[in-house]
């Protein structure tokens, strides 16, 4: 699967084919995503493959938050990872079928990392390779400032919870984001952008009409894999420690 807005480099099909003959149990793999308006640095959907916190935030080598790193080939090696970005995803199609393919709930936001979610509860591996390199614009379908980005963002990454963090743990972490949520639209306020704010609330709103059905999604979901979070706050690590890069979170 291979957004529009992507540049592909040459060979960039071989690595990722030995890759999946080499590991049996791999279903999806996703190449280097390098920024197409400024080769030099990752690119914010995929980067240098995913990763996802306690709290159900997500983050990549290579970009965290709004930090982007300069590729110095530091993240060029193959390595497992949580989630691979919708951006470039490679995924074997026996196991796309039996995970039903991606929630059609979900639009232009967090649908691969449900998916690849999934595909861990399964007992599959997701894996990266900084073997192969491709380039993404970016922004292409809702760019920052869209307030629809804000909404999406915020409704499907409670509802990929629900769906996904395994339980008791779910509750927790549900209580604590929608705190942390109401933190972040209070910031848009101060920052006068309302509209953001707005659709935060909306999200909410949204986001409480929709947990029956999630729930009855959960209830289908395996839970062979159920140690899914690479460290427990990332806000924590990138806000208070002022960790930036992925090598210096711990």
């Amino acid at each position: 699967m291979v957004n529009s807005d992507i540049e592909v480099s040459k060979d960039w099909l071989k690595p990722i084919i030995q890759q999946f003959k080499n590991e049996v149990n791999t279903a999806a793999i996703q190449p280097k995503i390098i920024d197409y308006k400024d080769k030099t640095k990752f690119e914010y959907a995929g980067a240098g493959g995913g990763f996802i916190d306690f709290f159900g935030y997500p983050f990549c080598k290579g970009r965290i938050f709004e930090t982007l790193e300069k590729d110095s080939n530091q993240y060029d090696e193959i390595d497992d990872i949580f989630w691979a970005s919708g951006a470039c995803l490679f995924i074997r199609s026996s196991i796309f079928l039996k995970m039903n393919g991606f929630d059609e709930d979900y639009f232009a936001h967090m649908e691969e990392i449900d998916l690849c979610w999934r595909i861990k509860n399964e007992g599959f591996n997701i894996q990266y390779t900084g073997k192969s390199t491709v380039y993404h614009v970016g922004g292409a379908t809702l760019n920052e400032y869209n307030p629809r980005k804000t909404f999406l963002n915020f409704k499907n990454s409670l509802v990929t919870i629900l769906k996904n963090v395994p339980f008791p743990s779910v509750i927790f972490v549900i209580f604590t984001r929608l705190i942390l949520d109401g933190i972040a639209g209070i910031r848009f306020l101060f920052d006068l952008k309302f509209s953001h704010t707005f659709a935060i609330i909306k999200a909410h709103f949204s986001f409480y009409w929709s947990i029956p059905k999630t729930l009855k999604k959960r209830s289908k979901i395996s839970r062979k894999n159920k140690h899914y979070y690479y460290t427990f706050s990332i806000v924590w690590q990138y806000f208070a420690r002022g960790r930036k890069t992925f090598k210096e979170i711990k």
